[in-house]
């Protein structure tokens, strides 16, 4: 497909994605649970994107973004909280080209030290976007470095989109096709792809986006017809708190039938519930899914739904003190 960030991703370029990149990636796993069919009222399937490569979705977009370099890029660089960036260091070092990954102070240990593990350099910046988008066209005025960004480029939406072409066919695999397919939605890459994907595969399936209250930017966009690009995000689903891409907004306006918020406490539940009965590790912008499903339960009641769990990258020392601040 082409490097030209400026044009929109089609289906089409979802699935040339996945051509590209099956080599590279996992085929991750579809799992369920009973208990958690009757703790939500409906019967769920699980994507298990945190046992990705890097443990996150995010290696989907960025094997794809790499393998679609314009002629001449040496150095790549990009600014995230954490899974992007160790994605986008895992994918250059496989090429053996050089990265550098701005990182606000607030990125999790956990995230930072998996950037740095794969041979990246990092460079801490302030929280905001503003700051971490000043301090990466610093890092291209001095390097020349071609910026692949978190979320706002077609190679990364048409990558992050081969999930949905993943779990459409392992749930036909098991007779089904599911009713919802959800997913969590910060920048809106992995929501946008799903999209493009599931408008030409299965038109029929809701696709339905999930993000906490105190990040609400996609759901204000979608719902109130124009995009919000300023918010304060309060929440502690740090792969969440980045604001909806243009681009992402553009496709996701077209094919995503709607999107939810979450509360904090929800997100602390879905998640315990998703360690204790799946055993599965997961980080709390994972469990949204799940919390959208259980805190807006009359809308998922009796259905088929495919859930993405994200990521798996957090600082296991914090674990503890998230159980411990939730509401029981």
């Amino acid at each position: 497909m082409p490097s030209d960030r400026n044009d929109l991703p089609t289906s089409a370029d979802v699935f040339c994605a996945a051509q590209t990149i099956a080599d590279s990636v996992h085929r991750t796993p579809l799992i369920r649970s009973q208990l958690l069919d009757q703790v939500g009222g409906a019967n769920l399937w699980f994507k298990c994107e945190h046992l990705q490569k890097v443990g996150a979705f995010k290696a989907r977009g960025a094997t794809n973004a790499l393998a679609n370099l314009p002629a001449g890029a040496e150095v790549v660089a990009t600014h995230s909280s954490g899974n992007h960036g160790a994605a986008l260091a895992w994918a250059a070092a496989e090429l053996g080209l050089p990265c550098i990954v701005v990182m606000p102070e607030t990125a999790p240990r956990a995230k930072r030290e998996a950037v740095q593990s794969y041979g990246a350099q990092i460079i801490i910046c302030g929280p905001t976007q503003l700051e971490r988008e000043t301090a990466l066209q610093a890092v291209v005025e001095e390097t020349g470095a071609h910026v692949v960004p978190p979320f706002d480029d077609s190679r990364i939406i048409a990558g992050q989109g081969t999930v949905a072409l993943e779990v459409v066919q392992q749930c036909r695999d098991q007779g089904f096709t599911p009713d919802v397919l959800l997913a969590p939605v910060g920048g809106g890459g992995l929501l946008a792809g799903i999209g493009l994907a599931m408008a030409a595969l299965a038109p029929d399936v809701l696709v339905i986006g999930a993000e906490p209250a105190g990040a609400d930017d996609a759901q204000r966009s979608l719902r109130g017809g124009v995009h919000v690009t300023t918010q304060q995000p309060q929440t502690i689903a740090d792969g969440l708190r980045t604001t909806l891409g243009r681009r992402n907004y553009s496709v996701i306006r077209r094919t995503v039938r709607d999107i939810v918020t979450v509360s904090e406490n929800g997100i602390v539940r879905a998640m315990e519930l998703l360690w204790t009965r799946t055993k599965q590790l997961v980080e709390p912008s994972a469990a949204v899914g799940l919390a959208a499903v259980l805190e807006h339960s009359a809308r998922f009641r009796n259905k088929n739904v495919a859930i993405v769990l994200t990521g798996g990258n957090m600082d296991l020392d914090r674990a503890s003190s998230l159980l411990a601040g939730a509401e029981k």
